[in-house]
C-alpha cells in the first residue's frame, strides 16, 4: 500500500521551542520545584512538572494543534480506527516482548510501573489527571511532534530509530542508573514508542498519537489500581 502523505510539522522555531524544554521537563524543573519550591511530595512534584510543560507545550503549539485539530475533524473516523488498531497490535507486540523479558527478568516489576504505582497509592486524582491528561499532551508533542516529526521529514528510519529509542530511555534511565538490569525493562517501551509513531504518522494528526496514549495509560492506570486492590 502506497505510504500516506506526511504533512503534519511544527514550525522550525516551535520544534525548537519545544526540544529546549525536553532537558527542562525531564531534570530542570523537577530540581527547581524540589529544591527552590519546596515540594517534597512525589505525587505533587510529577503533577506540577506536567501541568507545567503542558501548559508551555500548548501556548509554544497553539498554531500547530489548531491546525492539526481541523485534521481531526475532517477525518475522525480514519484516526479513530487508527487508534484502535494501534492500540491492539501493542497488546500483542506487548505479549510478545514480555515473553522474552521473562527468560531474563521480571516483566511485572518493572521499576518505573512500581514507581506510578505509589503515586497512584498516594494521590490517584493527581495521578489520573496527569497521566491520562497531561503527559499524553506533554510527551506526544515532546517526543512526537519534535522529533519524530521534524526527522520525519529528513529520514523516516533515523526518525523512528532516534524516537522510539529516546522514548524509551525517558522511562527507565532514572533506575537504570542503580540497577543495571532495569535497562532490560527498555525493551518494554518499544512496542508503545513505535506505535505512538506510527499512530501519528498513518493519522497526519498529533491529536490521533495523543488519544492513542491517552488511551493507553487510562486501561494501564485501571489495571495498575486493580492489582495494587489485589494485593
Amino acid at each position: 500500500m502506497e505510504q500516506r502523505e506526511f504533512t503534519s510539522r511544527l514550525s522550525p522555531l516551535a520544534a525548537a521551542l519545544a526540544l529546549l524544554w525536553l532537558p527542562m521537563h525531564i531534570i530542570g524543573l523537577p530540581w527547581l520545584l524540589a529544591r527552590v519550591g519546596g515540594i517534597a511530595d512525589l505525587d505533587e512534584l510529577n503533577f506540577l512538572t506536567y501541568a507545567i510543560g503542558a501548559v508551555y507545550l500548548l501556548i509554544v503549539g497553539f498554531t500547530f494543534l489548531r491546525r492539526e485539530f481541523d485534521t481531526l475533524l475532517d477525518h475522525p473516523g480514519r484516526i479513530f480506527f487508527q487508534i484502535v488498531g494501534c492500540y491492539g497490535a501493542m497488546l500483542l507486540m506487548n505479549m510478545a516482548v514480555g515473553g522474552l523479558l521473562s527468560a531474563f527478568v521480571d516483566p511485572t516489576e518493572n521499576p518505573n510501573n512500581e514507581a506510578v504505582m505509589e503515586l497512584v497509592s498516594a494521590s490517584y486524582g493527581k495521578m489520573s489527571a496527569a497521566a491520562i491528561f497531561l503527559a499524553p499532551i506533554v510527551e506526544e508533542m515532546l517526543f512526537r511532534a519534535a522529533i519524530f516529526g521534524t526527522l520525519r521529514h529528513k529520514n523516516r528510519v533515523l526518525a523512528y530509530v532516534v524516537t522510539i529509542l529516546l522514548f524509551a530511555l525517558y522511562h527507565v534511565w532514572g533506575y537504570a542508573l542503580d540497577d543495571p538490569m532495569s535497562w532490560l525493562y527498555l525493551l518494554q517501551y518499544v512496542p508503545a514508542a513505535y506505535l505512538l509513531c506510527r499512530c501519528y504518522e498513518s493519522c497526519d494528526c498529533l491529536w490521533g498519537s495523543i488519544g492513542f496514549h491517552m488511551l493507553t495509560n487510562f486501561v494501564s492506570l485501571q489495571l495498575l489500581r486493580l492489582t495494587e486492590e489485589l494485593l
